[in-house]
């Protein structure tokens, strides 16, 4: 008996011995566990971001190759000289394209420089508006015998007279322009002139100083001074006779120096 107490008694010891070891103590600490880590693994749907709205392309400009600048049109070029009717004689300083009431127009621009003007013309209108290149040498020299006939002048009103030296001022013909300054020419023993009489004298020998000069490639001082040796040549028969009269519309048909005398004379 005592022996199977024991048995018993040991056996329960035992036992309350593995239970304490396999019963963790509620007082004692739990060990921490070492921490894994683990990455979920989510199966998801790929994101496809949305695409911005497309926006237009801007087509880029064409960009035009630079057109050859123009130099020559109508039988005038660029740096040339010429002879504008109502302004005398200018120079081409380039021949440019411009768009005016939808239209495409060539003009040449033309500089004045004494007159300080700059002046376009469209390059089809030259023929109507009178443009021409510069006198040769040969109608120059006409000019200048021009200057050495005696002056006409016709027994009409002035204002009518006026009217005809001045539309030969601004036909752009050298000779009809020597014309004029023959006419209206005074030396300093004859009658002084009105002031309109000197204002179209003045206006005729400065456009046909400014073709002699550059013609002859001389400066118009010289040029002045050509014309005045010229005129200082012309037949001068004093105060009252330093010209011929012509009759109200008579035309002298042979051309030459002879007109009707004036009564005065």
């Amino acid at each position: 008996m005592p022996n199977k107490t024991a048995k018993t008694a040991a056996k329960a010891t035992g036992s309350k011995a593995t239970a304490s070891k396999v019963a963790p103590s509620k007082t004692a600490p739990k060990a921490a566990a070492p921490k894994v880590a683990v990455k979920a693994v989510v199966a998801t749907k790929p994101v496809i971001a949305a695409k911005p709205a497309a926006k237009p392309v801007a087509v880029a400009p064409r960009v035009e190759e630079p057109k050859k600048p123009l130099t020559q049109r109508q039988g005038f070029k660029t740096n040339e000289f010429v002879v504008y009717p109502a302004h005398g004689v200018g120079q081409i300083l380039a021949i440019e394209e411009q768009e005016i009431a939808g239209a495409r127009l060539e003009l040449f621009v033309i500089n004045f420089m004494k007159d300080k003007m700059t002046l376009r013309v469209p390059t089809a209108k030259v023929a109507n508006v009178g443009m021409r290149k510069l006198s040769e040498p040969v109608l120059v020299k006409k000019a200048l015998e021009t200057l050495k006939g005696r002056a006409r002048v016709k027994r009409t009103m002035w204002s009518r007279r006026a009217q005809e030296y001045e539309a030969k001022i601004n036909s752009g013909d050298i000779v009809a322009i020597a014309e004029v300054v023959r006419d209206l020419y005074r030396s300093d023993s004859q009658p002084e002139q009105s002031y309109s009489e000197r204002q179209l004298y003045e206006a005729a020998l400065d456009r046909l100083s400014r073709e002699i000069a550059v013609v002859q490639h001389v400066t118009e001082t010289e040029a002045v001074k050509e014309i005045e040796s010229q005129l200082a040549k012309s037949p001068r028969r004093g105060a009252k006779a330093e010209t011929e009269v012509e009759a109200d519309g008579e035309a002298d048909a042979d051309g030459d120096d002879a007109a009707v005398a004036d009564e005065a004379a």
